[in-house]
């Protein structure tokens, strides 16, 4: 079921057209991302999906095309630039937050979920970037929501918080909300996202699922290692998904498609070969953007 339903929207600023014949779906269950450099776009059409900014023209239907004080009754939203005061406590921002809707989620247990039962009582301003980062989830879902928008939750935090954060995504939509990422961070949106719209430009590109995407770009991978002995390397130039075996300085490189990592170790398990050092090298969404706009994201900004 398409929970939402964005067709040729646009959004012009002065003299900027930010958001140029935008289309896509999203579908009930799944974590879809937005993915593309800053200025891309990406955030005015959520505003759009949201009903914070009114289109130039274009058509978005949420949940059936409810209408706007029905819809925030079922949609949360974090944006990049949402922003608390620094004194307000977080068991303070919660409450507000939840006195916003008719039916709020127990906003307690809540905060058990994000992990900030022990910051119930501390200032926003005190709290650690990804502890803020959880607290900006709790309020996106404090409206108990269908469908929630995140909007780069992630910029700006440690490795570990980021990955922190990402569990925390998983787990919500793993409770039924179905959640539209915006992110610029690649790994982030192989990661988690089911499918994505690569936007640059104000257009989207490309909709697909991660592999999806990747496959468009360049099939072949490439399996290295070191064998724990002499073999005969006609064992791997036999197996269907290989299409070349090179050797040297003890090392074994075999390039080839389809599930090549399991059609090699397990040829080598049955010639009693252990490969030590393994390693899978293949095509990234970072390759897929440069394939399908002439552009590589670098923290964020097209180049």
């Amino acid at each position: 079921m398409k929970v939402i339903e964005v067709d040729s929207l646009r959004k012009r600023y002065r003299d900027r057209l930010a958001v140029d014949d935008v289309s896509f779906t999203v579908e009930e269950g799944e974590i879809f991302g937005v993915l593309g450099p800053n200025g891309a776009g990406k955030t005015t059409t959520v505003e759009c999906v949201a009903g914070l900014r009114t289109p130039d023209s274009g058509t978005v239907r949420v949940l059936g095309g409810l209408h706007r004080d029905a819809l925030k009754e079922k949609l949360g939203v974090q944006l990049q630039s949402s922003a608390l005061p620094e004194k307000i406590k977080v068991w303070e921002a919660l409450d507000l937050y939840a006195s916003f809707y008719s039916r709020p989620a127990d906003w307690n247990a809540l905060l058990e979920r994000v992990g900030l039962a022990d910051k119930r009582d501390a200032r926003y301003g005190k709290l650690s970037g990804g502890q803020q980062q959880r607290l900006s989830i709790a309020l996106a879902l404090v409206g108990d929501p269908e469908v929630a928008i995140l909007d780069e939750l992630t910029t700006g935090l440690d490795p570990q918080a980021r990955r922190d954060t990402w569990d925390l995504i998983e787990q919500v939509r793993a409770d039924g909300v179905t959640i539209v990422l915006v992110t610029h961070f690649m790994e982030e949106a192989e990661r988690l996202c089911d499918r994505i719209a690569l936007i640059d430009s104000g257009r989207v590109v490309a909709v697909d699922s991660p592999a999806g995407l990747i496959s468009r770009v360049d099939r072949r991978q490439t399996v290295r290692f070191r064998p724990s002995g002499p073999f005969d390397d006609a064992v791997l130039k036999a197996l269907p998904e290989v299409t070349g075996v090179h050797g040297g300085g003890g090392r074994v490189e075999v390039t080839g498609s389809g599930n090549l990592l399991l059609a090699v170790t397990t040829a080598l398990a049955a010639a009693g070969v252990v490969p030590a050092d393994l390693r899978v090298e293949q095509a990234t969404l970072d390759d897929a953007f440069l394939a399908l706009t002439g552009k590589k994201i670098t923290n964020g900004d097209a180049r």
